[in-house]
C-alpha cells in the first residue's frame, strides 16, 4: 500500500484517467460539488474505481459523519450503508474511506470513529478528517482527532479545510502548527495528509513540513470555461498539471536538493 505522494481527487473515469496519467499515486474519489468531503454517487464510483484498477490505491470521501442529522450513530451507521452499496458494486473495495467531523464537537464523535473503522469491510481503513477551521465548522481541534483517530485503529488522518471559499491551509494556520500536528500524527504511528486550497507552492510547503500525502484538486483543474481562470475546484482535472504538483512533491522530498526551508 503506498502512503506517500501526491493524492488528486476525482469526480469521473476522465477525471481519474487524467491523475493516473499525469502521475498521481493516489486517487480520491470525491464529488465537489456536495461539499469538502462529498459523497459521489455510487454508480459513479464503480465507473471510477473501472478506470484507476490496480493501477494505484484510491480512496473515498463519505461525507460529514453527521451531515444533516445530530446524532452521529445514525451517521455511522449512513456512511456504512453508503460504503456497502459501494462496495457492492466493485470488484474491490477502495483501501481508504475519508469522514470529516464538521458540527461533531459536542458529540461522542469518538465512539462513532471507532464504529465506523471497526463496521468497514476487509481490507478498507478509515481517514479521519480534521479541519484547519474547526472553530467555523464547530469540528474537533486536530490534537484531540489525531489522538482519537489512533486510539479509532484509523489508518491515517487528513488535515483539510472545511470552508472552500476562504483561505487555503497555509493561509489559515501557521507552518509551526501544522508541523505540530505531522509531529503528533506520526508519533501515533499514522500517516497524515494534508489538503485544502493547495497551490503548487503550498505542496512543497506541505512536504517540508513533513505530510505523507498532499491532497489537491482546484491546482489540478483547468478553467471551468474557455477564458476562465486556471485552480478552480469545479473545473476539470488535467494531466499536466497534475504532472506539475507532482514534480513539485517529489523535488522538495528531503535528500531531493529542493526542499524549502523551516
Amino acid at each position: 500500500m503506498i502512503w506517500r505522494g501526491l493524492l488528486v481527487s476525482v469526480r469521473d473515469g476522465g477525471e481519474a484517467a487524467e491523475a493516473l496519467a499525469g502521475g498521481s499515486a493516489i486517487i480520491d474519489v470525491k464529488e465537489p460539488l456536495a461539499g469538502p468531503l462529498g459523497a459521489a454517487a455510487p454508480a459513479r464510483v464503480a465507473a471510477i474505481a473501472a478506470v484507476v484498477g490496480n493501477s494505484a490505491p484510491w480512496t473515498l470521501a463519505c461525507g460529514e459523519l453527521l451531515g444533516a442529522n445530530a446524532d452521529v450513530e445514525a451517521g455511522r451507521q449512513r456512511a456504512l450503508e453508503y460504503v456497502a452499496d459501494v462496495c457492492g458494486r466493485l470488484a474491490a473495495a477502495p483501501a481508504a474511506v475519508k469522514v470529516g467531523l464538521s458540527g461533531a464537537v459536542d458529540t461522542p464523535w469518538r465512539d462513532a470513529l471507532v464504529g465506523l473503522a471497526t463496521g468497514l469491510p476487509a481490507g478498507t481503513g478509515l481517514v479521519a478528517v480534521a479541519y484547519a477551521d474547526w472553530q467555523r465548522c464547530r469540528g474537533p481541534e486536530p490534537e484531540a482527532l489525531v489522538a482519537a483517530a489512533a486510539n479509532a485503529g484509523c489508518r491515517g488522518v487528513l488535515v483539510d479545510t472545511f470552508d472552500k471559499s476562504g483561505l487555503g491551509l497555509f493561509g489559515l494556520v501557521d507552518r509551526a502548527v501544522i508541523r505540530r500536528w505531522v509531529a503528533l500524527a506520526h508519533a501515533a504511528g499514522m500517516p497524515i495528509a494534508l489538503a485544502g486550497k493547495l497551490s503548487l507552492d503550498d505542496v512543497a510547503a506541505a512536504v517540508s513540513v513533513g505530510a505523507d500525502v498532499v491532497g489537491v484538486r482546484s491546482v489540478a483543474c483547468g478553467a471551468r470555461q474557455p477564458g476562465g481562470g486556471d485552480g478552480d475546484r469545479l473545473g476539470t482535472v488535467q494531466r499536466d498539471r497534475v504532472g506539475r504538483a507532482v514534480e513539485r512533491f517529489a523535488a522538495t522530498l528531503p535528500g531531493s536538493g529542493g526542499a524549502l526551508p523551516g
